[in-house]
């Protein structure tokens, strides 16, 4: 069976799709990279000992426990600092997710890989298709200041820090448009599973 990988730009629905997926695949196997970062900045003392070596002490609580509101108040707005954190976390989790896709490959089950920079990392080289999560510029905008309070610029340098969402969507298989209601959503997704199961 085929390694799907599911990627789009922050605020675009891309969860949203996941969870649609995860109802028309219930036997299939969801790898998702942030839980996985969540995992390795929680319990992976290499990657602890590289984010203390690049942020410092000052990221760390008394009882040597990442502290993850200091690393993301250093990281949120400064472009650099965030890339340092990526080249920190992403060898680990494309280990552990490629891994994942390639076992799937030899099984009767679907793997999905929800991978927010998948192209950013080169990951797309290691999924049979990819899918898009879009919407226009405007709407992401709109949804990603509502979620975190952002005023408009600081959510303007969030989304211009990442790959344009007009690249991934020429670089896709797939686009799924996430500009109307979630019920748009569910209904692109079952259209893309019957291409899928009518392909395989």
């Amino acid at each position: 069976m085929p390694a799907i990988g599911v990627t789009g730009g922050i605020s675009t629905g891309k969860s949203t799709f996941i969870n649609c997926l995860r109802q028309l695949f219930p036997e299939a196997t969801f790898f998702d990279a942030d839980v996985m970062a969540r995992e390795l900045t929680h319990q992976d003392t290499k990657v602890l000992a590289g984010i203390r070596k690049t942020f410092g002490d000052a990221v760390f609580a008394e009882n040597g426990e990442l502290n993850r509101d200091a690393l993301r108040s250093i990281v949120f707005g400064a472009s650099e600092k965030r890339r340092q954190l990526e080249q920190i976390l992403h060898p680990p989790i494309r280990r552990h997710w490629s891994r994942e896709a390639e076992k799937h490959r030899q099984s009767n089950q679907y793997f999905f890989a929800d991978i927010p920079l998948l192209y950013e990392t080169g990951g797309e080289k290691l999924c049979d298709r990819v899918v898009v999560v879009a919407c226009s510029e405007e709407i992401q905008m709109r949804r990603l200041m509502q979620r975190t309070g952002l005023d408009r610029n600081a959510a303007e340098g969030i989304i211009s820090a990442q790959m344009p969402l007009s690249e991934k969507v020429k670089l896709a298989d797939h686009v799924i448009w996430n500009n109307g209601p979630e019920g748009l959503l569910e209904e692109q997704a079952r259209l893309l599973t019957d291409i899928w199961i009518g392909n395989l």
